[in-house]
């Protein structure tokens, strides 16, 4: 009897181990895609039309950027540059992971209009 109940322990730990071990290899697939985005900052302001957005996005297998498709390396990082009117901005970033699951980001920024020969009439 004390044969079959130490059998039984190890059994289960064994079989609890294996799950447990299985859980945390999926855990990735189980929560779907992810997104971060490291720069612009949001509510941002610049002057230049040139902005090099970057970030990181895992679990996914299509990623946009405003509508547009991008890519990222091995590691699930991105950066683009990208041309922005003056004025305010919203940049989106979109992703769908291989099971259909979506998620998306958001960051705002304003392109500051730069005028050089703008003067004040009060100065």
């Amino acid at each position: 009897m004390k044969r079959l109940t130490v059998t039984s322990l190890f059994v289960t730990m064994a079989v609890l181990l294996i799950g447990g071990y299985g859980l945390f290899e999926a855990r990735r697939l189980i929560e779907g895609p992810v997104i971060t985005i490291d720069s612009p900052r949001d509510g941002s302001a610049t002057s230049s039309m040139g902005v090099i957005i970057s970030g990181t996005a895992l679990n996914i297998s299509f990623l946009t950027i405003n509508d547009q498709t991008f890519y990222t390396d091995k590691a699930g990082h991105f950066a683009e540059l990208l041309s922005i009117p003056p004025g305010f901005t919203v940049l989106t970033v979109r992703a769908v992971d291989r099971f259909g699951r979506r998620t998306a980001k958001s960051v705002s920024i304003t392109v500051l209009d730069y005028c050089p020969n703008y003067k004040l009439s009060n100065a």
